[in-house]
């Protein structure tokens, strides 16, 4: 073979054992176009849904910002939603926003824990144990029919005007939604799974922890997200008639001294703090019923 022949040939073989020409093995795949359109529809799902829900918000903050401004309504009694940004803001420099939110959280949160942890027990044994509701069944019917505000100076005389008849009237408020919603949860548990552990001849305490308990927790927190609410309702009440402290008293005042603005500031204030309250609850409700099996669209 020639030396000419040789040269060509060794060409020819670099170039075959050398790295190919066209894109890199090693670069990520591209996502395939169907994969593609799916994220994309379902992010522009997520994006409609966002805007939707912001559309009233933001029509509702227009609306109470022009109405005063075009003299639909008397800006003294119903000022712009930018004044009271501003007493909003105003308040919370001077620290009087968060000394009050302060006070009424710790007393809100301390009355819906206790009334959790105490109606949450016994709504499973009222629900459970038939002995049990029969016992305690006329007194249930006797105290749930009675407004909570309405024996606020029963608690005012009994307790004081301390942080102990309010934070009392807050438990006892609290305690109804959870405690009705976790007796109906028990007592409306499926009973086809009932008799499916029976048959498997589960124990009754292992019945009661592997079906019976799981089935409630949706009822039982849709007791305890109402309870959540009633918490802040009942407790801004309360601060209205005698508290030195807190959102009520803080709305009570500003009313009293016809700052109108710092009024609508308290307010909002109690509106968001329910707002990211019930948020939360929704949180943890769906980590604790993740085990459920979506609904069909």
């Amino acid at each position: 073979m020639s030396l000419l022949t040789r040269t060509a040939a060794d060409a020819t073989g670099a170039r075959a054992d050398g790295p190919p020409s066209g894109p890199s093995s090693d670069a990520p795949a591209a996502a395939p176009p169907a994969v593609r359109r799916r994220v994309g529809a379902r992010a522009l799902r997520l994006l409609g849904r966002t805007a939707l829900k912001t559309v009233a918000v933001a029509a509702l903050l227009l609306l109470w910002e022009t109405a005063p401004r075009l003299g639909l309504v008397d800006r003294t009694f119903l000022p712009p939603v930018s004044e009271v940004a501003r007493a909003w803001w105003g308040l919370a420099a001077d620290g009087q926003l968060g000394e009050n939110t302060r006070a009424s959280l710790v007393r809100s949160l301390a009355g819906f824990g206790i009334a959790v942890g105490v109606a949450v027990p016994l709504g499973l044994l009222i629900g459970w144990y038939r002995p049990v509701a029969d016992l305690l069944g006329p007194l249930l019917e006797v105290f749930r029919n009675t407004a909570a505000l309405a024996l606020l100076p029963v608690f005012v005389l009994l307790l004081g005007i301390g942080e102990t008849s309010k934070i009392s009237l807050i438990v006892y408020a609290c305690t109804w939604p959870v405690l009705l919603n976790t007796i109906s949860a028990v007592r409306t548990a499926d009973p086809t799974l009932v008799k499916l552990a029976r048959s498997m001849d589960l124990s009754t305490p292992r019945l009661f922890l592997k079906v019976i308990l799981p089935a409630s927790v949706p009822a039982v927190f849709t007791g305890v997200r109402l309870a959540g609410s009633v918490s802040i309702l009942v407790l801004v009440a309360a601060e209205m008639i005698g508290a030195k402290a807190g959102l009520g008293y803080l709305i009570n005042a500003a009313q009293f001294n016809f700052a109108i603005p710092q009024m609508y500031a308290g307010i909002v204030t109690i509106s968001v703090i329910g707002l990211v309250f019930n948020q939360v609850l929704v949180s943890v409700e769906r980590r604790l019923t993740a085990w459920r099996v979506p609904a069909a669209a």
